[in-house]
């Protein structure tokens, strides 16, 4: 029983279920606020503008009857009873639609918005020195209080070592291919050969021609 506590205990201590719990309530609470948004808000504001155009009662009024039932209402006229009638509530499909891309494009907007904002810490965060490029600047005598100077010289020293990163790399790369030349490097390096060699022999053949000449 101890073990079964214990493994329930760390269970609910997990951040992403502490996460997930959060993001449950919020967005009950989140989808309450746009139910009522499209109900009192944006439905009756479409209700009216069929009625205007249509003359009827809006969406509240699109049925399809499968099966009426009818009562009678105080003053002995005969209505339909919705509450006994089979029929498909198109005005409540509708409103569920309405609801869902409410929903879908306020949360795509709260999710871009908050996407913005956390690229542009990360951008701060990034532009800022590392514990150990604050030790480093430090030992440069870089007042690492003023923020201006600290990003500038952050900056330059990051700079630096890319180049001399980069710098290392061609070495490593040109001693790499210095021990296993590929096939390319060695027809360059024979093409190089022959070509000093035909470059000696015309020399030595002008040399020559010169040398008869002057005798």
């Amino acid at each position: 029983m101890k073990k079964f506590w214990n493994e329930f205990k760390k269970f609910i201590s997990r951040g992403n279920v502490v996460d997930m719990a959060i993001g449950v309530i919020i967005a009950s609470a989140f989808t309450a606020i746009v139910t009522s948004l499209t109900n009192k808000i944006i439905m009756p504001l479409i209700n009216w503008l069929l009625a205007v155009i249509t003359g009827g009662n809006g969406l509240d009024a699109i049925y399809t009857f499968l099966k009426k039932a009818y009562t009678v209402d105080a003053k002995g006229n005969q209505i339909v009873d919705l509450a006994n009638s089979i029929y498909i509530d198109w005005g409540s499909l509708i409103t569920a639609v309405i609801d869902f891309f409410l929903i879908a494009f306020i949360l795509f907007c709260i999710l871009k918005a908050f996407n913005g904002m956390e690229q542009g810490f990360r951008k701060v965060r990034s532009d800022f020195p590392t514990r150990q490029e604050r030790k480093e600047l430090k030992e440069r005598n870089i007042n690492i209080k003023d923020t201006k100077i600290l990003l500038e010289e952050t900056a330059k020293l990051r700079a630096a070592k890319a180049e001399a990163a980069k710098q290392q790399k061609a070495i490593e790369d040109a001693k790499q291919r210095a021990e296993n030349p590929t096939q390319e490097d060695l027809l360059k390096e024979i093409r190089d050969l022959l070509k000093q060699q035909n470059t000696q022999s015309t020399q030595k053949e002008d040399n020559e021609q010169k040398e008869t000449v002057n005798e």
